[in-house]
């Protein structure tokens, strides 16, 4: 197969997208890369990635490729699950403690940050809406960093994520609570349930 089509094929496969460094893992020089950059006319959209000009935009994406030490979650992450009303006005990224989050918070990101052992838990992945993988907490975290953070997240918007989680055919009570406990809203938690069901 020529360089050419492997690279197409790679294209096509991440939904008009392709990362330097995928390339790189091809063994494809960088040189021929600007090449078929010029030939195909594509976008730069953020460091060392680049977007097919007639594919969709996906600033989800491309948010993640620019800050991947982060992952989607709260408002985020309840919109990715269709436990929100309306998108969100911000996009809202978790980070470990000690990560430097200046640039995103500059940007209009609404940043959380986690100590190192409570990082990963309840990672899982999900398709953006214009088809990409993304990183984000699994809908039963979302819910215990929305109560977590109430006092800064829209009471609608709160109850909105709770009345969405009752109805979801995935939902795990049992995983719920054991989430609830290990960020001590275990509390709050049962109280929302036992309205609610």
């Amino acid at each position: 197969m020529k360089k050419i089509d492997i690279l197409d094929l790679k294209l096509k496969e991440n939904n008009g997208f392709i990362k330097t460094s995928e390339v790189v893992a091809l063994n494809i020089s960088r040189e021929y890369f600007r090449e078929y950059i010029r030939k195909r006319n594509l976008i730069c959209v953020a460091r060392g990635l680049y977007m097919s000009s007639d594919s969709w935009n996906d600033d989800f994406y491309v948010l993640q490729v620019r800050y991947p030490k982060s992952i989607f979650s709260h408002e985020t992450a309840q919109y990715l699950f269709d436990l929100a009303e309306r998108e969100p006005t911000q996009y809202t990224l978790t980070m470990e403690t000690g990560t430097d989050s200046r640039r995103l918070e500059k940007e209009g990101v609404k940043v959380y940050k986690i100590k190192k052992d409570l990082f990963e838990v309840g990672l899982t992945t999900i398709q953006s809406p214009a088809g990409n993988k993304l990183r984000v907490y699994n809908i039963e975290r979302t819910i215990c960093d929305l109560i977590r953070s109430r006092s800064n997240v829209e009471i609608q918007e709160l109850q909105a994520a709770i009345k969405g989680y009752v109805r979801h055919k995935e939902k795990d009570y049992s995983l719920l609570m054991q989430y609830a406990k290990l960020f001590r809203v275990e509390k709050i938690i049962q109280q929302y349930l036992e309205i609610l069901l």
